[in-house]
């Protein structure tokens, strides 16, 4: 969500229906317009309409670590300049899996997803480092998968 924008209002059944997919992602909607009220056709609409508007993502969450990714790492990223320069540079990146911009010690925070530590050197040194606008990084080893929620309900 952008600061700049005001959330979206969603009514009762709107909310249910992400809550729903949040618990179960593969529920019908034959399913989901039963537990909210609805006939099939129109759980369905409603449901494209929360992801037309960007409200919600249906996906497959993953632990990387599982797959053969054995390096996960946050990247903590120092900038001179534009900071929004810096994160859309990053962002290109296709090991990048999540990137913000934050306060605090560093300007940027963004988890890698390697094959292995060689790959997060060759990230590290090739790509991020070279980029114009970075000061300094700070990195962070992920060692375990602990907790990965996507559950927060809404509002």
């Amino acid at each position: 969500m952008s600061p700049g924008n005001p959330p979206l209002q969603l009514d009762d059944t709107s909310k249910k229906l992400v809550e729903l997919l949040q618990q179960d992602g593969r529920r019908s909607y034959a399913e989901l317009g039963k537990a909210v009220g609805l006939s099939e056709a129109a759980a369905r609409q409603r449901v494209q309409k929360l992801l037309d508007a960007q409200i919600m993502q249906i996906v497959a969450v993953t632990d990387p670590m599982r797959l053969g990714f054995h390096r996960v790492a946050m990247i903590g990223v120092k900038t001179t300049g534009d900071t929004r320069l810096v994160a859309d540079a990053i962002a290109q990146l296709p090991a990048v899996s999540y990137l913000v911009l934050s306060a605090g010690s560093f300007d940027i925070l963004a988890e890698l997803v390697c094959e292995d530590d060689a790959d997060l050197i060759e990230l590290l040194n090739s790509r991020i480092r070279t980029i114009e606008g970075v000061a300094s990084t700070e990195t962070f080893v992920y060692l375990e998968l602990q907790k990965q929620k996507y559950g927060w309900g809404t509002r």
